[in-house]
Order: C-alpha cells, then structure tokens, then sequence
C-alpha cells in the first residue's frame, strides 16, 4: 500500500485505497457481521491501509459502534472519518438532522461516544440539506477545530458550486479550511469530471471516491445472478446495467481484466485512482476484502485507460461540450494548440 498527502491544506498521511465501514454491522438487514468486520478491519490495517470512512447514519449507529471497539488499542494508527446529516436512527428528529450547528453539535458528540475516541481526523458534512447556509457550516466546523474534536472539515455529496463557496468562504474568514470532498465515481458514473473533480483538484481538495465498483455492477457478479446491493440495501447506491452504453463498459472491463490477469473490481478500482482520487472499497467480506486489495498492486497502461474511458465517456453537459470542441480550443491559443503546455492541475 502506498501512501498520499490528502490535498493540498494538510499534512496529512493517508493511504491510497480507503475502507468503507458502511457493510459493518447488520441492523440495515444486510452486512457484515461483528467478527467479519473486526478480520475485513485487521487484514486491511495489515495490508498497510490507514484510512477508514463511516457514517453515524451507517448500519444505524452500529458502524460507528463496532470501529469503536476495532480502534481501541491502536487509534493513533488510522485516519477515521465520519459523516453526519441523517441522524443513526431513522427516527431522528428534526432538530438532529440536517445540517445546522445545533445538528452538527449533538451529532459530533454522539459519534464521538460510538467510536470511544476524544476526537474525528476528518469530519464530513454527508449531504447538503437545502437550507443550511455555507457560512454556518463553515463557522460550526471551525468551531469543532479549534475545541480539538474534529482536525479536518470535508463536505460529500455537495454540488462543486457549494463547495467552491465554501471553500472561499474559510479561506478568506481564516477559518479551518474545507479540506476535502467525496463523490460517487466509477466507469459508471463519470458526471462528476465535469465539474466536482477539477474543482476539487484546483482548490487543492484531498479527494475520496464512493461506490468505485458502481455499487457492484462492475465485478460482473449480476451477470452471473448475484444480487448483493441490487436487493441487499433496497437497490440504493447500485448502477444496474440498463443501458447500451453500460454494457459495453463492463464487456470492455471484462476485457481488460482478462487480458492482464486481474479481476474486473481490481481494473474499476485501479481505473478510478487514475483520475486523482482515493477509491473507497467497502467489503461485506474478507474475500472481497482481498480481491479489492489487488487494485492496489495494479498499474493499468495509458491504452488500457484510453479504452476504458472511450467505452464510459459520459455525454458532456454545457459548457463543457463548448469548451471542449477542438475549433474553440485552437482559436484560444492562437493556433498552437498542440504546441501548448496546458497546467498539470486544473485552474480555479
């Protein structure tokens, strides 16, 4: 396992491939069970990996429940995230949701007791609620900051224009800076290179993808008649197959498996850290546990990329399809495109 600094505000350490402790626990009807989840934890922490990725909301508090007990002994050792805007129960009220300080207040404190620790290396905001402003976001994590219970603020599942404000908005108040952004992204669900990643990369935001595998459509087990996700959580975060264009991405995933030897949930996961973020696997086993492990040793080629991306190029929305005509470009740079050394990260 190898290991990355998480954006451009922080110092810190994470390793390139981040387990998702979503499947720990079964109070959703569908998981991993105590003692699975506690080897699926062991083997991944053996294997290098330091950066673990929950939710209160996960398995209704019982993700968090049973880090908790994985992490004692050894807390210094892992970068543990968490998320907050649902509440663990789904009787949560209205005061306990969303994402307001009130919320973001009784929340911390309550994940913090879950996971028996005295504080959260990054804490996420987990969806936008539609009416909390970004500048209480921004000043409640602030305030987190500076009590010492969270080190770092990230938001997932926000539009790129949200994040960008608030970003703007710690920068210029000198508040603990947004420090990173999580998406969903696979072959997939390519919509967030429009606009998300470049806009995270050019703010220099540590960058976690969700659900590289499209929620299991990319191992090819739904062909074979598996269900997993597509029955197990209700059919929630699953790409079904249900497209012209999505079958010719997995016939092209199962190719380039094929040909270099690697099972196609390794090529999808290898696939997504090509583009600048950190893939989150998220096993219900120790035997998916050690197949995604592999991506980690997978270096696909620049014709192996090229044919993966030609299979899934999303269609592009305005004005990126403008923008990217090969006339418009041409004219920009006086007609020496192909002479011109565009910047390594995308400008904000």
């Amino acid at each position: 396992m190898r290991y990355k600094v998480f954006g451009r505000h922080t110092g810190l350490r994470v390793s390139e491939l981040v387990l998702g402790a979503g499947n720990f626990g079964t109070r959703w009807g569908h998981g991993a069970k105590p003692d699975e989840g506690r080897r699926i934890f062991d083997r991944y922490a053996e294997a290098g990996g330091n950066f673990i990725d929950t939710s209160d909301a996960y398995q209704f508090g019982e993700s968090e429940e049973l880090l908790g007990e994985y992490l004692q002994g050894r807390r210094d050792d892992f970068v543990l995230a968490t998320k907050f805007t649902q509440s663990p129960t789904p009787k949560g009220g209205i005061l306990v949701t969303g994402n307001s300080r009130k919320a973001m207040s009784i929340s911390v404190e309550a994940s913090l007791k879950r996971l028996k620790t005295d504080h959260i290396d990054l804490y996420w905001v987990h969806f936008p609620d539609g009416v909390t402003p970004a500048e209480e976001i921004v000043r409640g994590f602030d305030n987190l900051v500076r009590s010492g219970k969270v080190l770092y603020a990230g938001l997932s599942d926000f539009p790129a224009w949200r994040v960008a404000r608030a970003a703007t908005i710690a920068e210029l108040r000198g508040s603990a800076p947004i420090a990173g952004l999580q998406v969903e992204h696979s072959l997939v669900e390519r919509s967030t290179e429009q606009d998300l990643l470049p806009m995270g990369q050019a703010l220099g935001l540590g960058i976690v993808a969700w659900s590289p595998l499209g929620g299991g459509m990319l191992t090819g087990k739904y062909r074979r008649g598996e269900q997993g996700r597509a029955e197990g959580l209700g059919g929630r975060v699953f790409q079904a197959e249900n497209n012209a264009q999505r079958t010719a991405v997995l016939d092209e995933l199962l190719a380039v498996a094929k040909d270099i030897g690697a099972t196609p949930s390794q090529v999808a996961v290898a696939w997504v850290a090509t583009k600048g973020s950190l893939p989150i696997i998220g096993p219900r086993s120790l035997e998916q546990l050690e197949d995604n492990l592999g991506a980690a040793d997978l270096k696909l080629t620049a014709e192996q990329i090229a044919r993966l991306d030609k299979a899934s190029a999303p269609a592009l929305a305005f004005p990126h399809g403008m923008l990217s005509g090969r006339e418009l470009q041409q004219r920009m740079t006086g007609g020496k495109l192909d002479e011109f050394d565009h910047p390594a990260l995308p400008i904000a």
